[in-house]
C-alpha cells in the first residue's frame, strides 16, 4: 500500500539555486544544521498527536498550534455544557490526529520550506529514492547533513 510524501528542500536553498548534478553544493554559513537536507512528510493519522497532543506540538516545535489547542482546551473546560465536555474533547482530540502531518506542513511553509513535490511511496527510504530520482539536483541536498 503506497501512502503520499511530500518533499520539503531546505529554506536555505532557494529552488533556482540548487545545484546541478555532480556539482557540489555549497550552504550558506549563516543557515542551521538542521535546515540541511530534504524532509519528506507523510500523509497519515498520528496516533501520538491524537493521544497526547501538547506533547507531540512540543516535539515538533509547533507553538500556534499548541497555544491555539491549550486555549480551545481552557474554553472547553470552562464553556461546555455538563456531559459534553469529554465528547467534544475527544472529538478535537481526533482532529488533531488526523491533521497533524498538515500542521507540520504549514509551518514548515511558514519558515520558508514550502512542499516542492509530492511522491508516492510504501516507506521513507523509498520515498525518498522516488524524490530523488525526480529530482536528481536534490541528491546534493541530501548528502550535505542530517534531516529536520
Amino acid at each position: 500500500m503506497s501512502r503520499a510524501w511530500t518533499v520539503h528542500p531546505p529554506a536555505s536553498l532557494p529552488a533556482s539555486s540548487v545545484p546541478a548534478a555532480g556539482t557540489p553544493a555549497r550552504r550558506p554559513a549563516a543557515a542551521p544544521a538542521r535546515d540541511a537536507g530534504l524532509l519528506l512528510i507523510p500523509e497519515r493519522f498520528s496516533l501520538l498527536a491524537a493521544l497526547l497532543p501538547p506533547l507531540w506540538f512540543l516535539l515538533h516545535r509547533l507553538w500556534w498550534p499548541l497555544l491555539a489547542y491549550l486555549v480551545f482546551s481552557l474554553a472547553l473546560a470552562m464553556l461546555a455544557p455538563r456531559g459534553s465536555a469529554l465528547p467534544l474533547g475527544l472529538a478535537a482530540q481526533l482532529l488533531v490526529g488526523l491533521h497533524a502531518q498538515d500542521l507540520r506542513r504549514w509551518q514548515l511553509a511558514r519558515r520558508g520550506r514550502p512542499a516542492a513535490a509530492v511522491v508516492l511511496a510504501r516507506d521513507e527510504a523509498a520515498a525518498m529514492l522516488r524524490a530523488l530520482d525526480a529530482r536528481p539536483d536534490w541528491a546534493a541536498l541530501e548528502a550535505k547533513g542530517p534531516r529536520a
